[in-house]
């Protein structure tokens, strides 16, 4: 039995040995899904893989992509009511212990929530960031997972909320951009677009991944690189991307004002890549 908040009632079965819940022991994946199909499904499904392996999580036999991509939709076609959605999927160490688990074995939560767009839509508006530095990134592989410690970017979005801003730019411990509190970065400067490298610490994203690959298919420059925050003063525009929002345009960062004319070109290709 457990004390929640007062009350004496039973532990569910789903949390007593979930150590997600206990110790952040897990990985996941929010996804998009459109017209009932789930967007980038291959690379989710290995950056998933991947980081199981990385967290010496085993993997059972029975998690094809096939079978995952089925208990997926099974969720999605109960909630969502035009083919539209967004889905996480929580793998995580289901075992007796402390720090030391008894076990590796793995189970998995989905979740779903409807979306009413059937394409990404640019942002409009004012879309006001800052720095975050109070705690900065490390840049380690196990940095770049999707696991259940996102204490700094929680954080963030707390401050980010006091301040009055949309979003906050976070940093590595050699004070180089890393990401957004919820996308990875991008700055344009003449014509050119840059990203922070895996290097920085920042996520491995599904999106990111791709769109670096429709940009160079479409002639840009696009260059993965160490950016500095003078860096991000030098630029024409700024934009993040996420596999959920596709990719929101920044209209102020400090002082200074952006533009989106080329964010808005990059948007439509996205979509035009994804239909």
């Amino acid at each position: 039995m457990i004390n929640f908040n007062g009350t004496i009632t039973d532990q569910s079965d789903q949390i007593k040995h979930n150590r997600a819940f206990l110790y952040g022991d897990s990985v996941f994946e929010t996804l998009r899904i459109i017209d009932n199909k789930i967007i980038f499904w291959e690379d989710h499904y290995f950056r998933l893989m991947s980081s199981m392996r990385i967290i010496r999580l085993d993997i059972p036999d029975n998690y094809s992509p096939d079978f995952l991509q089925e208990n997926i939709l099974k969720l999605h076609r109960l909630v969502s009511k035009n083919g539209h959605s967004r889905v996480r999927i929580n793998v995580f160490r289901f075992s007796k212990g402390k720090y030391s688990p008894f076990e590796n074995t793995a189970s998995f939560i989905i979740s779903c929530e409807d979306i009413i767009n059937s394409e990404y839509i640019i942002n409009r508006g004012d879309y006001a960031v800052d720095l975050f530095k109070d705690y900065y990134l490390d840049s380690q592989l196990i940095s770049s997972l999707k696991t259940n410690n996102k204490i700094i970017n929680v954080v963030a979005s707390i401050y980010a909320k006091e301040n009055g801003l949309n979003n906050c730019i976070l940093l590595n411990k050699e004070k180089f951009v890393a990401e957004f509190i919820n996308s990875n970065i991008f700055i344009i400067k003449n014509d050119q677009i840059f990203t922070p490298s895996l290097n920085s610490g920042c996520l491995n994203g599904v999106l990111r991944k791709n769109l670096i690959n429709i940009l160079k298919k479409h002639s840009f420059t696009i260059c993965e690189k160490d950016i500095s925050t003078f860096d991000l003063t030098q630029s024409d525009e700024i934009f993040g991307t996420n596999i959920v929002q596709g990719l929101f345009s920044v209209s102020k960062y400090r002082k200074k004002d952006y533009s989106n004319n080329i964010s808005k070109q990059i948007i439509k290709l996205l979509n035009d890549n994804i239909s």
